[in-house]
């Protein structure tokens, strides 16, 4: 069943599975929506759970929102969705950036049962000293573009680089999405992981490049009482890279 929401100005699309059970709220990625988690949906279904499939701004069938959102505008969204179904402790499962939202509602709220995180993002990543020379290289670049060229010629010019030099979702996003996305990578969640009270499972592909098995292992050090476990030759989507390992281990950590 589709339902919309307004959150904060902005329309909010989500799904509800059919029949009662254990709620579950899923999360998307960046770049992704509601779809990208039906298999997933499809298992949480068959093991018990009502499973709540949240569009978060700027995705799948919710518009962007009118501003630039952090993680916490984010977040809102889930405290919206939970609200307005009436959904007493929920579980929640967040994928790559679905994971920051779940990381800071669950460190927020003892009654969340369970948070499952799939390659999930949330520690702000590490900087090369190559990542400064292009950051500061690309300053000096834009300082001079507006100097020969003027502003319209200059931020042209601009978009264009970024594209070919940004990440694939910073090039595929609107400029609003990219400066939300510059935003939200460089919010550092890693001080909300010990107030997390839910018992919660880490789900992680050894081969992600996005979110190092290394940010896991974190997770699992800082989050009381956390479990991970890894799938060897898996990515960044390691419940596509591995179906049926993933069922399995979901559907064990759903029904126990």
């Amino acid at each position: 069943m589709d339902k919309y929401i307004t959150v904060n100005g902005a329309t909010v699309h989500y799904t509800v599975s059919e029949g009662e059970g254990k709620p579950l709220v899923l999360m998307h990625g960046w770049g992704c929506n509601t779809t990208t988690l039906a298999s997933i949906e499809k298992v949480a279904v068959e093991s018990g759970c009502k499973v709540y499939n949240i569009d978060f701004p700027g995705h799948g069938a919710s518009p962007e929102p009118s501003a630039v959102w952090g993680v916490e505008e984010y977040t809102g969204v889930l405290d919206a969705v939970i609200k307005e179904e009436g959904i007493e402790r929920p579980s929640l499962l967040g994928h790559s950036f679905g994971g920051r939202v779940g990381i800071l509602y669950s460190s927020r709220h003892d009654d969340v049962d369970k948070l499952i995180l799939v390659d999930a993002a949330g520690i702000k990543p590490s900087r090369s000293m190559k990542y400064y020379v292009k950051v500061y290289s690309f300053k000096a670049y834009k300082r001079l573009l507006y100097a020969l060229l003027g502003s319209s010629r200059a931020e042209e010019k601009l978009n264009a680089y970024r594209k070919k030099a940004g990440s694939s979702d910073y090039a595929n996003a609107s400029p609003l999405m990219r400066a939300i996305l510059s935003k939200v990578v460089n919010e550092d969640l890693r001080h909300c992981m010990p107030g997390i009270k839910a018992s919660t499972l880490l789900i992680w592909g050894e081969n992600d490049t996005a979110t190092p098995i290394s940010d896991a292992r974190y997770m699992e050090r800082h989050i009381p009482g956390a479990g991970l476990v890894s799938f060897p030759g898996c990515g960044h989507y390691s419940f596509l890279d591995n179906p049926y390992q993933f069922a399995a281990v979901l559907r064990s950590f759903l029904t126990s």
